[in-house]
């Protein structure tokens, strides 16, 4: 069965592929199977040198993938380079610190010698999304494989052009072609893949719906899997704020991505004081914000990745200013053949609306008005999701406490955006789901902590 990919700005078609039916997906996995038993032997040094060479490949390549982001999903191309960049960086910092992450531990007891050591698991089956074609790749990649695992990637059908041309990628930098390999198959054969025995465990980002059924099927089989869902991110607006200085991080953050981003800002909480300034100035600022065809100019956004996409986040829109939210700025559809949709702003948001309680996927803010500043921990807090949030205050002492203490999330950011960092862990609570990518939880993820005892 064939299926294309569309350019989002133009809706044309851009390439045509096939599907690989379920034997011959098998098959692959067969092949990446064997060559565990390989990988899993090579050095530190070998698999870093291989990703030193990713990393220098990835920004020789930075202007060819940033220009395959905005073309099959839509990326602005500064952003798209960025995300080259932060891949490129991530290979590098797993390169140089994945074994001393991983070094065997002497842990003293009465045995002759008692101890851990960390095995990969085998072949880990990655199914990723088409917002960040590369870095969601790269993330769960790099350490997994250098851990001693192999890999199955099942990507977004939308960035078909995006992971193939990573995969070719990796293996010009010297990858073996049985340690990793792309599979282009449908939802029901990557639901069968995951129950084959080769395969050790599976990482998703996607969805909470997706996470839902993933976890079901792992759950099913006994398998490992970490999920990175879902979020609709808080952003609490203290008091004492630079309103400025806060305005323009929420905006920043709420339109990375064309606002496509699991950990965007989504919500802008704010206290009675400062209400109204914030409101008037994060209306001016959004007002600014320009849209357009990356190919054709430098906007802030580009078009959404897919028409449906757009449709379903302007039902949401229109859901809420139907039950009182008031819409101050975008909330249309524009007259182009693209999955555009303009900066949008609505006020006046209440418990009872979609955009209170649902992820918008997109370029659209929501301001809610607390009592206070303990209404407003309350209000951030009251969601199903819980990846990541942030902090305006003067107080870094006081942001610090209510980011330890008092939000539920996975990362807590005071007086700056939301963002993942090879050096910190990344993933969420509730239903933004479970597990850790980066930094040396991440590499443990997808390694068994096996105990030695020499009595």
């Amino acid at each position: 069965m064939k299926f294309s990919t569309l350019n989002p700005s133009t809706n044309q078609v851009i390439e045509e592929y096939s599907y690989y039916s379920l034997h011959d997906s098998k098959e692959k996995i067969f092949s990446i199977n064997k060559g565990f038993v390989k990988w899993k032997k090579t050095n530190f040094s070998e698999r870093s040198a291989i990703f030193y060479s990713v990393a220098q490949l990835l920004r020789e390549k930075k202007e060819h993938f940033s220009r395959l982001m905005a073309i099959e999903m839509g990326k602005p191309l500064l952003q798209g380079i960025a995300e080259v960049e932060k891949c490129a960086a991530t290979c590098e910092y797993y390169a140089k610190n994945a074994e001393s992450f991983l070094q065997p531990q002497s842990i003293p007891t009465e045995a002759y010698y008692s101890g851990v050591v960390c095995n990969p698991l085998g072949t880990i089956f990655a199914i990723m999304p088409w917002n960040f074609p590369l870095w969601q790749v790269i993330r769960f990649l790099a350490p997994t494989l250098m851990a001693g695992n192999t890999a199955i990637l099942k990507h977004a059908i939308n960035v078909t052009g995006c992971a193939l041309a990573l995969e070719q990628c990796l293996y010009e930098a010297g990858l073996p072609e049985d340690v990793f390999a792309v599979v282009l198959c449908d939802h029901p054969t990557a639901e069968s893949i995951i129950g084959m025995r080769e395969i050790a465990a599976v990482s998703l980002t996607g969805s909470t719906r997706a996470g839902k059924r993933i976890g079901e099927i792992a759950g099913k089989h006994i398998k490992k899997c970490v999920l990175e869902l879902g979020g609709s991110d808080a952003y609490i607006i203290c008091a004492d704020a630079d309103i400025d200085y806060a305005v323009e991080q929420c905006v920043q953050s709420r339109l990375i991505n064309t606002g496509q981003s699991c950990i965007a800002a989504k919500r802008f909480i704010v206290v009675p004081e400062i209400a109204d300034t914030f409101t008037e100035k994060c209306t001016t600022l959004l007002s600014q914000k320009t849209y357009g065809n990356p190919l054709e100019g430098i906007y802030d956004c580009g078009p959404m990745a897919r028409h449906d996409l757009r449709d379903e986040l302007h039902t949401q829109v229109q859901q809420s200013v139907q039950q009182g939210a008031q819409c101050i700025i975008g909330g249309y559809i524009p007259e182009n053949k693209g999955a555009f949709y303009p900066p949008t702003l609505l006020t006046e948001i209440n418990e009872n609306m979609p955009a209170y309680h649902e992820e918008l996927f997109g370029p659209v803010a929501t301001i809610i008005r607390a009592k206070d500043e303990n209404h407003a921990i309350e209000i951030a807090n009251s969601t199903s999701f819980g990846l990541g949030g942030g902090i305006f205050t003067e107080d870094r002492e006081r942001g610090k406490y209510i980011a330890e203490s008092l939000f539920q999330s996975g990362a807590c950011f005071v007086n700056t955006f939301t963002k993942s960092d090879p050096r910190l862990p990344f993933g969420g609570i509730k239903e933004s789901g479970y597990g850790r990518e980066l930094s040396h939880f991440g590499i443990m993820e997808f390694v068994n902590s096996k105990t030695v005892w020499v009595q």
